[in-house]
């Protein structure tokens, strides 16, 4: 089945953009009252003043930045947040909510989108694949913490950037590089070391870096992870069956031919092992009435590589002041061991291999400075699924796994972006950008005659945005931004040819001849900072069509109720953002953060394809954060007091309902969590950090988790350079 459309987004009705009271912007505060190893770290979201780079694919301040953007930094993840994964580092942020299926995956939702409606980078490499499926998924977990250096998100639709995906945000983890140069060999090592109660886990990392002469630098690093079974709160007591083991590799070399022209080599593997799905077996422990799963095990063996070669040059005389190409390889990998609970076997995943291709120009002119290039990914897809009886004998070897077998996946995009400063006062940014997408899976399993079929379909998309900045006063303090967004995304092979169980009870089948979901949001804010106050604020609005959504086809599979995608969704999201970070004392510091949404969309809510507008799948209650932070005059140390809050969620769709392993029938109870964390400077490059997190010993979990958040933990960690 072949058809070729074409999607253009027009411009649509206007929407009044209000300014919300004032919000901090990193949960970092100001820089000058932070410690950490290198004598400066976080405390909420990022600072105004640090420099970003993926809002607009060039170094902008977060002030000058007329979108919400935050940065969490190498010294929040190890030191302040003693962050476990990507996805935990980013639980301070407004407008970030983090579910959890299991301990080993995380699933960041960003402006009540997640799964395939996010988009994560590395390095400025697509993370997304044709594979991701609808919903949360574990795919951001596979990035090693311990190797990011910063981690930027981008709230909103990036899509005229970045292209199919990037709808609630974007984030992009910058990976840890070689730093210092210099005459002859120089090197230094380093070691970390983290543990945590609840968790009974070890974390470690060796790490060494060095320069070979002014030109070449390098780093290679090895990280080890062993997580046991999760302790929850007060009357939950021990998730078993929720422990596994992970094992990191990486190297980065960089290579200067002139100051301004290097060459970058790097590569990264992840191994996780024997990951549980806990909240579908039988080990799940019931909260506020969940059920227990019926599988007897469900494991999940994740693989990832990455490789790619980059040459970057600046201050060029030439057309172009500046150009970037890359050339990537990235593998993902992932097989699911199942055994039901009559004892029955089955083996299924796929195995993706992407290769990607960018440039990137810059260009000054009269008109602004112009960003602009074209990226092309390709993925190549095998997928597998085999059955076995009860004592292991194979009973059958399936069509395809999860996704359609033998499958390929293009992605092509060329966008242009300009920036203009006029009146002294004014950042105008103009972009747009043209994607094709087209899908060929030659072996897709038909849900009706069980028979082999293919599957061949391509789209075409043209969005925009438009993005303004004012500076309201000439020590540029206050700043106020407002923007529209075109979002697009284009249906992949998880939405065309899926045929795995989705939520509980709940088997998704292929659904072929969707078409891309569409999205405009509206944005607006404002920025203060001072050198004793941060803060920002921001509203958005986002309009959703054609949303691509899971409809009940009427008919039962194995005691599953079976489910298709049709473009059936329309609906809307909007928010409320406020971060503030004030530094009441020299040595003190208060920080705090709000977040507010709502959701509605068409949706399925029963057995029969009646649709009907409904709450968002897993909308994100009211949270917030408050803490209070001292810091030594010299930053030799630094204690902080913090407190998590979340409003119960009991707006739930249809969806949310039936997945009774995860969501309670009544909603998830909301939670007043208490931490008290810290750090010391032992010596020159020793750091060590420690918190006793959930002081309380609260039971609770983050809404649509399929396990329960830590009850008392007390974590530690050592840090040292040398």
């Amino acid at each position: 089945m072949k058809r070729r459309r074409m999607n253009l987004i027009g411009p649509r009705h206007l929407c009044v953009i209000l300014l919300c009271a004032v919000i901090p912007v990193g949960a970092v505060g100001l820089a000058e009252t932070t410690v950490s190893a290198s004598s400066s770290g976080h405390r909420g979201p990022p600072a105004l003043e640090e420099v970003v780079i993926t809002a607009t694919r060039g170094e902008r301040s977060a002030m000058d930045t007329p979108a919400v953007t935050h940065t969490v930094t190498s010294e929040d993840i190890r030191h302040r947040q003693q962050s476990r994964t990507v996805p935990e580092a980013l639980l301070e942020i407004a407008g970030v909510m983090v579910q959890k299926t299991s301990l080993g995956q995380g699933s960041p939702f960003i402006r009540g989108f997640t799964g395939f409606r996010t988009l994560f980078l590395i390095d400025g490499i697509r993370l997304n694949n044709s594979v991701f499926r609808e919903g949360a998924n574990q795919y951001t977990g596979t990035v090693d913490p311990l190797t990011v250096q910063s981690l930027e998100v981008i709230k909103g639709p990036s899509s005229a950037l970045y292209g199919s995906d990037a709808i609630g945000g974007t984030m992009n983890a910058i990976t840890r590089r070689r730093e210092q140069l210099g005459t002859g060999i120089l090197w230094d090592r380093r070691l970390y070391y983290r543990y945590a109660s609840a968790e009974d886990s070890h974390v470690g990392r060796a790490e060494v870096s060095g320069s070979l002469n002014e030109r070449a630098g390098f780093l290679f690093g090895g990280s080890f992870k062993d997580f046991g079974d999760l302790e929850g709160g007060r009357d939950t007591g021990l998730q078993r069956d929720s422990g596994y083991d992970e094992q990191n590799g990486d190297f980065k070399v960089e290579y200067f031919f002139e100051p301004e022209v290097k060459l970058v080599l790097a590569h990264q593997r992840v191994n996780q092992n024997g990951v549980p799905r806990t909240h579908s077996t039988v080990s799940n422990v019931p909260f506020h009435g969940t059920t227990v799963g019926t599988d007897r095990k469900r494991d999940l063996d994740q693989n990832r590589e990455l490789t790619y070669v980059r040459l970057e040059a600046r201050e060029l005389d030439w057309l172009v002041d500046e150009a970037q190409g890359t050339l990537s390889y990235h593998v993902q990998e992932e097989e699911q061991f199942r055994i039901r609970r009559d004892g029955r076997q089955d083996r299924q995943g796929f195995d993706a291999g992407t290769i990607g291709v960018g440039l990137q120009l810059g260009s000054s002119s009269p008109f602004g400075k112009w960003t602009y290039g074209a990226e092309y990914y390709r993925d190549h897809v095998e997928s597998f699924a085999r059955n076995f009886n009860a004592d292991g004998s194979l009973r059958s070897v399936e069509i395809q796994g999860p996704v359609g077998d033998d499958a390929v996946y293009d992605l092509l995009g060329a966008y242009a972006q300009d920036e203009v400063e006029f009146l002294d006062r004014f950042s105008l940014i103009l972009g747009g950008r043209y994607t094709y997408a087209r899908a060929d899976a030659k072996r897709v399993k038909d849900p009706v005659t069980s028979n082999q079929v293919s599957v061949e379909d391509d789209w075409n998309s043209l969005v925009g945005s438009t993005r303004l900045l004012c500076r309201l006063d000439s020590g540029e303090h206050w700043n106020v931004f407002g923007g529209v967004s075109q979002g697009f995304r284009a249906p992949n092979l998880s939405d065309l040819t899926r045929l795995d169980t989705a939520r509980t009870n709940e088997l998704e089948v292929p659904s072929p001849g969707v078409d891309p979901e569409t999205f405009i949001s509206y944005e607006g804010g404002l920025k203060v900072q001072y050198p004793f106050l941060a803060a920002q604020a921001a509203y958005f609005y986002t309009m959703i069509d054609d949303l691509i959504v899971r409809t009940p086809t009427g008919n039962v599979a194995g005691g599953h109720r079976e489910v298709t995608k049709t473009n059936s969704g329309g609906g809307y999201v909007q928010g409320v953002e406020l971060e503030l970070s004030w530094r009441i004392l020299p040595q003190w510091t208060a920080w705090g953060s709000f977040f507010w949404m709502e959701g509605y969309v068409d949706g399925f809510p029963g057995s029969q394809p009646l649709k009907v507008r409904e709450p968002l799948d897993r909308l994100q209650p009211a949270t917030g954060y408050v803490g209070l932070r001292w810091d030594h005059p010299v930053r030799k140390a630094w204690v902080e007091f913090v407190v998590a809050l979340s409003e119960r969620q009991d707006k739930l769709s249809a969806a949310d309902r039936e997945d009774t392993q995860r969501i309670p029938p009544d909603g998830t109870p909301g939670f007043a969590v208490f931490t008290l964390r810290g750090g010391w400077k032992l010596r020159e490059g020793m750091v060590l950090s420690a918190a006793l997190e959930n002081l309380s010993d609260k039971d609770y979990r983050i809404h649509g988790s399929g396990v329960n958040e830590p009850g008392r933990n007390f974590v530690v960690s050592v840090d040292w350079r040398f």
